[in-house]
């Protein structure tokens, strides 16, 4: 097998709340949204993507926001990320328990953690 990349990640969200996360994902990440294939539409939630990744957000009827599980995303000048985070009142939690790495999680807007990443110089 050869294992070429990740394709997207999926998070639930509960029904009625892809304004909310168009908000923290569109504005705050900056991240852009993209069309779901007319044959998904019907079923709510909202997709994003960067250069680098995708992620799609489901309704799920009885949802519970994820807190321990989470995807990380690694990413250059996470200062500025966190600056912008707290410019729209997203609280920040920073953690440096990993060796390499500079991160802090945030939740997202309907409570699902999710963690940011930058490698350390040297």
């Amino acid at each position: 097998m050869n294992w070429l990349s990740l394709d997207h990640v999926q998070l639930a969200i509960p029904v009625g709340s892809e304004d909310l996360c168009r908000t923290f994902y569109g504005t705050v990440l900056g991240w852009d949204e993209v069309p779901k294939p007319e044959s998904l539409t019907g079923r709510g939630g909202v997709w994003f993507c960067t250069d680098s990744f995708r992620i799609h957000l489901g309704v799920e009827k009885d949802f519970r926001p994820a807190k321990k599980a989470h995807p990380a995303f690694l990413l250059e000048d996470l200062n500025a990320l966190a600056e912008k985070m707290s410019a729209h009142d997203v609280p920040v939690e920073w953690d440096d328990n990993l060796e390499g790495y500079n991160r802090f999680y945030a939740d997202d807007a309907v409570g699902n953690r999710l963690e940011f990443m930058e490698k350390k110089n040297g």
